[in-house]
């Protein structure tokens, strides 16, 4: 598969690891089990954005890019926006601990792996190894924006371009 761009079918077979928020697991230091997040039926039904990051607690994703849709998501919401979804190269233990941290504690914004980053490289969207820093807007099973970072700025994947493509 190449590159997404908007017109496309958000492709089957897309799924992710994350770690459900629960009370029990509400703890910084609390481990859930990891469970599949199938991306492409949830998709199917609800409009979501995808936020890929290169890592989690790093400078630019923690510091920049996050804050940015946590801060934004009520504006999100009223475009309708069902759910966000950041993906990053870690494991669903590192993804849940930072959505934890960054104080998340529902489903609104889902910290999730894109295990050994296998949807990034089907897209060419990759940095070396891990994940690249890229936004999809999927709504009802069409995608209707996608766009990576030429560097290492937060831009087209920024919270304000996505508001601005809903």
């Amino acid at each position: 598969m190449a590159a997404l761009k908007a017109g496309d079918s958000f492709p089957a077979d897309v799924s992710f690891l994350y770690v459900k928020p629960t009370p029990e697991t509400a703890e910084i230091t609390a481990c859930g089990m990891p469970t599949k997040y199938d991306a492409s039926a949830e998709f199917a039904n609800k409009k979501a954005v995808i936020v890929s990051v290169p890592g989690a607690f790093t400078p630019t994703c923690q510091n920049t890019h996050v804050p940015g849709y946590i801060n934004k998501l009520s504006e999100l919401k009223a475009k309708g926006v069902d759910q966000v979804v950041v993906i990053a190269f870690n494991d669903p233990f590192v993804q849940a601990a930072w959505g934890k941290a960054n104080g998340i504690k529902d489903e609104s914004i889902i910290f999730a792996t894109d295990n050994e980053a296998a949807f990034s490289k089907t897209l060419g969207w990759t940095l070396g190894p891990r994940t690249a820093r890229y936004a999809i807007v999927v709504d009802n099973g069409k995608v209707t924006y996608a766009e990576k970072e030429a560097g290492g700025d937060v831009g087209v994947s920024g919270v304000d371009a996505v508001l601005a493509a809903l």
